[in-house]
């Protein structure tokens, strides 16, 4: 890994299997966490990365008065579930 100036920013690899790292700075700049998902969009002069919004939709079917923890453990057990259920189809 490299470190440019601002304005031509940090170059890291991509490995045999295709996989790169976040930079450290980028990460903790724009809250990025083991398991969050990327979006790669092409763009005209390039390659677009963002984070794929996961939680926009959190809360909707919760009653206004749940306090925001109760609200975030509601929607990692629906996550946890769903992803059981996508394990157990997908399996041979």
């Amino acid at each position: 890994m490299s470190t440019e100036n601002d304005t031509e920013g940090e170059t890291t690899r991509i490995t045999r299997k295709g996989q790169t790292t976040v930079p450290k700075a980028l990460r903790e700049e724009f809250g990025l966490e083991e398991g969050d998902e990327l979006l790669w969009q092409k763009a005209e002069d390039g390659i677009r990365v963002k984070k794929a919004t996961q939680s926009a939709g959190r809360g909707m079917l919760v009653d206004d008065d749940v306090p925001e923890g109760k609200r975030e453990e509601m929607a990692e057990e629906m996550e946890a579930e769903i992803r059981e259920m996508r394990r157990t189809q997908w399996q041979p």
